[in-house]
């Protein structure tokens, strides 16, 4: 039934001005609009709407990702427009923070906007 609709992801912030210019400048994503309750941005295929709830508290796990086709220049993108990429100890990421997977074929990359939301970047 869902297969051919186009999908919806939420983000939560404690302030939308600056996670609007996080996703807008730093990120490259189409702010769309303000409907008066969310910031609504094109991700490229999905609807991406970011609401402010005043006591967000982000979780740990990824809440969004995308997939990329050149991780290298994908990473020096975000680093150059001053985004930290997210090193976990004993997971064996190189230095730029890029994770490899045993097979060798996915590489994948972890970050927050300014909120601590967990974001992902994958190269297949």
């Amino acid at each position: 039934m869902l297969g051919a609709a186009r999908p919806a992801t939420f983000i939560m912030t404690r302030d939308s001005d600056r996670a609007r210019r996080f996703y807008k400048d730093v990120l490259g994503l189409t702010h769309i609009r303000h409907d008066g309750f969310a910031d609504v941005f094109d991700t490229g295929g999905a609807t991406l709407r970011v609401t402010e709830i005043p006591e967000w508290t982000a979780g740990s796990h990824p809440a969004l990702g995308w997939h990329v086709p050149d991780m290298k220049a994908a990473v020096a993108s975000l680093k150059a427009k001053g985004v930290e990429l997210i090193i976990y100890p004993g997971i064996g990421q190189d230095e730029d923070g890029v994770w490899t997977a045993p097979d060798g074929k996915a590489k994948v990359c972890w970050f927050n906007d300014p909120d601590g939301n967990l974001l992902s970047l994958t190269q297949n």
